[in-house]
């Protein structure tokens, strides 16, 4: 799996343990539905830290919650 790949998992899983459409969170976190509808549909392959930031703040969870998964636990190193 790609990082891209797990952020959009991720967002996805938090959506669903929210009972939130990603349309919803985007206005909740204040991020353009775009911006989020390119992230899940894999448009934007490199979404940037604040853009994160802010989804986290709409789940009220931090950085560190949301990337502490098995998915990016296991993801292989981007530089060999």
């Amino acid at each position: 799996m790609e990082t891209y790949e797990a952020i959009a998992a991720r967002i996805i899983e938090l959506c669903k343990e929210r009972c939130i459409t990603p349309n919803a969170l985007a206005n909740i976190a204040g991020v353009p539905q775009s911006t989020v509808k390119s992230i899940l549909g894999a448009e934007s392959l490199n979404p940037g830290v604040v853009t994160i930031k802010k989804l986290c703040d709409g789940f009220e969870i931090t950085l560190a919650q949301f990337f502490d998964t098995e998915v990016f636990n296991s993801l292989e190193q981007e530089i060999k």
